[in-house]
């Protein structure tokens, strides 16, 4: 058994492999890590060229695509490291990548998950959307990370440099303790693709345990390779597994008047949609409330099985009014004196 394995997920990505992965491959320490690429069944010929290009990386074939919350659980499940790093398709790491990350994992063992620096491929100097440099929730769900407020990325001149505890770890670059993962079910399955890792750190949160974020390792991520941003399908996805995750994760006292709080907010963003002609978009959101109104028997379920605590790390103001209101556009305008203690 190895110590890491490094697990690439990818559906219909071959370009990103071809490009990608000898990046990987040189990077990653063979005597103590291995690579291994799970195929959701794709149809562009990645299996083909996995087969004939790279024999030497193991590759895991699921049956069906069940997105980036099943592909994953199907593939962690058949293999053994002490630490799994969930690594998107279309990253380029950057050399050392991987030992700042468990060095720090090593030394404190209530760390569960963390991720490295993300930065954005195409302009180096610029932090990356999904995750930048640890990402953080507001009391209403919404996600945000340092280096990241909605739409507004800033540029790295190393401000966000200092280890430090997050809420979540981005799931384009996460690693995890194996045992972890495995024994409280990964990631949801009904999730499909987007927020599962918010909702997968949050849960490890509510437990007891810490995420992190450890800038000493950087890597660099292009974003939308399997759904493009402007993607209806990725607002439905977004929409909808944001509810779940507050239902599942918000401590009793605070789950109706956050949900119904946040169902409003909704409505305005599906309303802005519509102003702007997003048609889809606007449908998009009324279609994820439906199927979140649809799933709460089995997110009731979910929560009975769940602790519900008072977590580290999340903003106690709501972010949409700090930023669009308000005018702060980073995350050093936030009062560090708003950020829960747990």
């Amino acid at each position: 058994m190895k110590k890491v394995a490094v697990v690439i997920l990818n559906y219909n990505g071959k370009k990103f492999l071809e490009e990608f992965l000898p990046n990987v491959i040189a990077n990653t320490p063979g005597d103590w890590a291995e690579i291994v690429v799970a195929d959701n069944a794709s149809t562009d010929g990645s299996v083909a060229l996995m087969q004939e290009r790279f024999p030497d990386i193991r590759l895991i074939i699921n049956g069906f695509n069940g997105g980036f919350a099943t592909g994953y659980n199907l593939a962690l499940r058949q293999i053994e490291a002490e630490y799994y790093v969930l690594l998107n398709s279309d990253i380029e790491v950057a050399p050392h990548w991987i030992e700042p990350v468990i060095e720090l994992m090593d030394a404190d063992h209530d760390i569960a998950a963390c991720q490295p620096k993300i930065l954005s491929y195409f302009e180096k100097n610029k932090f990356e959307y999904a995750g930048a440099s640890g990402g953080f929730i507001d009391k209403y769900g919404y996600p945000f990370c340092r280096g990241r407020l909605f739409q507004h990325l800033e540029e790295d001149h190393g401000q966000y440099d200092d280890t430090m505890e997050v809420f979540w770890a981005t799931g384009a670059c996460m690693f995890v303790r194996a045992d972890l993962y495995l024994e409280h079910g990964g990631l949801d399955d009904a999730f499909f693709a987007h927020m599962e890792e918010i909702d997968f750190c949050w849960r490890m949160k509510n437990l007891g345990y810490k995420i992190y974020c450890c800038p000493q390792s950087k890597v660099y991520h292009i974003g939308g390779g399997t759904l493009p941003k402007s993607s209806s399908r990725k607002t439905y996805l977004n929409f909808r597994n944001n509810l779940s995750l507050l239902y599942k994760n918000l401590p009793s006292h605070r789950v109706f008047w956050t949900i119904a709080y946040r169902i409003a907010l909704d409505w305005v963003a599906a309303l802005k949609f519509l102003c702007n002609g997003g048609l889809k978009d606007f449908w998009a959101v009324i279609r994820a409330h439906f199927a979140f109104y649809k799933r709460i028997p089995s997110l009731r379920k979910q929560r009975r099985q769940l602790p519900h605590n008072k977590v580290s790390r999340m903003y106690l103001r709501n972010i949409v009014v700090e930023n669009f209101l308000k005018g702060k556009k980073k995350y050093t305008d936030l009062d560090p004196k708003k950020f829960s203690n747990g």
